[in-house]
């Protein structure tokens, strides 16, 4: 075993962390982005639950965050909430610090 062989899985396994901490901070950060969302539209605990799930499935229909800031304008205005998509990438854009300070202090 060389000290390059056991660099190469020192980096493998950094970047497999690196990876799995984005992977959870975008799911609570969309879960968080339900929460706003639902909060807005009147839903009820249970329905907003349901609702975050939601948002946090609608993050699989393809790459980036295109497909859950279309979801939530969409819902959001659906539901006669008025509210325009920079609202919605700001909101983005705070809950992802709060997920990523949540997961932070989970680790603590």
């Amino acid at each position: 075993m060389t000290t390059f062989d056991d660099r190469e899985r020192a980096f493998e396994a950094k970047f497999a962390r690196d990876e799995e901490m984005l992977f959870r901070i975008t799911a609570r950060r969309n879960r968080l982005l339900g929460q706003w969302a639902a909060e807005r539209m009147g839903l009820t605990p249970a329905e907003t639950d349901a609702y975050s799930k939601a948002v946090v499935q609608a993050e699989f229909e393809e790459a980036g965050d295109e497909d859950v800031i279309r979801k939530l304008l969409g819902d959001l205005t659906a539901a006669g909430v008025d509210v325009d998509e920079s609202t919605v990438r700001r909101a983005l854009e705070d809950k992802s610090i709060e997920a990523r300070r949540q997961l932070i202090e989970a680790q603590s």
